[in-house]
């Protein structure tokens, strides 16, 4: 009995391992169909599905830029049969602007893996009347409060209108309901190269080799302006070790695939491979940069 006992012990973990996943795994998209996460969530989606034998789902949660999915993934079991693919927005800013919400990225999550780095752009309808960054600006400071913008931010007055994910966002600029808005390449690149948008910046500090002609806001005299919306992979605080690091090999497996990898730079999506460890200090640090924002901004918590 007791060699028995003891075999049990000795095989019990890699058993453990080897049945997960036990059922369908939920992956929660904290946007709107057709945004960032949601595009990476189900190309990411298909390879997890392949390589653990059961079906891994993407579901949209969309709502308070992403504040709805990071509170569902808080209260979940934390088994590892539901996670999330959450950006920068869900992780850091929202964070930085309430620190009331409902969970805090690093007491609430385990903070899988880094996925992407995702630019944004600053688009408008091209019958705006601007052709560059600085006209922006300009215009916008000519007309205070009358221009309209679809992201959250301060620094000018303008009218901010939030919106459920970045495909309403970009409708919305489409057809004029607000001037101008922040929106992550994939949603917008098709509309530029048809020229039903017009783009004034990219917000990182490099160009991006999908929209290389697109300068970045550095480039036209707003200096240190390097901004990129990174996307993750998340489970509940406590997933079990084992399962972490099969998720996390994968991943990576599945990011260095050629075909895969070309996809998400057709997306304007940059690799951003990053462990557990790292990727914790890139979300602490993302924290302490956008509270200092918001405290510069004076904006205040009510």
């Amino acid at each position: 009995m007791n060699a028995l006992f003891s075999l049990l012990l000795i095989v019990s973990p890699v058993w453990a391992q080897d049945t997960y996943p036990s059922k369908p795994v939920r992956l929660l998209a904290a946007a709107a169909p057709g945004g960032n996460p949601d595009i990476l969530g189900r190309m990411l989606a298909a390879k997890l599905s392949d390589a653990f034998g059961r079906p891994f789902i993407v579901e949209n949660v969309p709502g308070a830029g992403g504040v709805v999915a990071a509170e569902i993934l808080a209260r979940a079991p934390n088994d590892g049969h539901v996670l999330m693919l959450g950006d920068s927005g869900a992780l850091a800013i929202n964070v930085a602007l309430n620190p009331r919400l409902g969970y805090h990225p690093l007491k609430d999550f385990t903070l899988i893996t880094a996925l992407a780095a995702v630019p944004t752009v600053l688009v408008a309808p091209a019958s705006l009347p601007a052709s560059s960054l600085q006209e922006y600006v300009a215009l916008a400071k000519s007309k205070p409060g009358q221009l309209s913008y679809g992201s959250a931010g301060s620094g000018l007055d303008m009218l901010h209108v939030p919106y459920k994910g970045g495909s309403a966002l970009v409708a919305a600029v489409l057809t004029g309901e607000v001037q101008s808005g922040w929106s992550g390449i994939p949603n917008v690149a098709g509309h530029i190269r048809s020229g039903k948008l017009k783009v004034f910046a990219i917000s990182t500090a490099r160009r991006s080799s999908s929209l290389p002609d697109v300068p970045t806001a550095i480039e036209q005299g707003f200096p240190d302006f390097d901004i990129a919306t990174v996307i993750g992979l998340q489970a509940p605080l406590g997933a079990p070790r084992e399962v972490v690091t099969r998720l996390q090999a994968v991943v990576a497996k599945a990011l260095r695939e050629r075909e895969f990898a070309e996809r998400m730079a057709n997306l304007g999506m940059e690799l951003r491979e990053d462990g557990t460890e790292s990727y914790g200090r890139f979300v602490k640090e993302d924290l302490e940069r956008y509270a200092a924002a918001v405290k510069a901004a004076g904006i205040r918590h009510d």
